[in-house]
């Protein structure tokens, strides 16, 4: 269970409206309504199943395709780096990144070789099996791999803390850096309810504990197409 969190002294009236975030750079261009909800009226709307890992293979989610920009020679995997570096590579022929800087906020450290990064799927591939996209046909689960329609749902990280995290849910895994513990569980909510993905018993236990240490973070999310 969840050890050592950091209790927010933050006591804020949230409102629940829609909202109309800025289109991420990297985002598809597409209509879409876009909601924010308390993080806890966000965890209450996530379906309650048992996860099922029968017949779990990592090929069944293809990966990394083609990306969002079909002429620019890139992968999605270097599209999200190339979109969430701050200082920006150079992409040279064949999509090869030379040089750049992002923050990993997972473990709070900067990195400066694009080779030192790993592009984590905020809800792992094997836990989005467990939780639904087993039903899935096989053209879901590729998109849903390579979800460049939404900022959170792909991650640039440090290898070694992604590693760390393996295929844990935020009842067996939170981020090292534990200040950005509401963010990650914001995310993570989002990118299930983007989805339609379930949680089981222990996982929404472990989120509810994560909500009342943050009680003024909100949850913003679009229904995948």
């Amino acid at each position: 269970m969840i050890k050592n969190l950091r209790r927010a002294a933050v006591a804020a009236a949230l409102l629940v409206v829609p909202f109309a975030a800025p289109t991420p750079a990297h985002a598809y261009d597409r209509p879409a309504e876009t909601y924010t909800v308390p993080m806890t009226a966000a965890i209450e709307g996530l379906p309650l199943a048992a996860e099922v890992r029968d017949g779990y293979q990592r090929t069944s989610f293809r990966h990394w395709n083609t990306g969002q920009n079909l002429a620019d020679g890139c992968n999605t995997r270097a599209e999200v780096l190339i979109a969430e570096a701050l200082e920006p590579p150079e992409v040279l022929p064949g999509c090869k990144l030379s040089g750049g800087r992002w923050w990993s906020y997972y473990d709070a450290r900067w990195v400066t070789a694009a080779s030192a990064l790993d592009v984590d799927h905020m809800v792992p591939l094997a836990e989005a099996w467990d939780s639904g996209a087993s039903q899935w046909t096989a053209g879901r689960r590729e998109a849903y791999a390579n979800d460049l329609g939404a900022d959170t749902s792909l991650v640039a990280v440090s290898a070694a803390s992604n590693r760390s995290k393996a295929d844990q849910d935020p009842a067996q895994w939170l981020p090292p850096a534990v200040d950005v513990t509401c963010r990650y569980a914001a995310e993570w909510v989002a990118t299930k309810l983007r989805w339609e993905l379930t949680a089981d018993a222990v996982e929404l236990a472990a989120l509810t504990e994560v909500a009342e240490a943050c009680p003024a973070t909100t949850v913003t999310y679009e229904s995948a197409p």
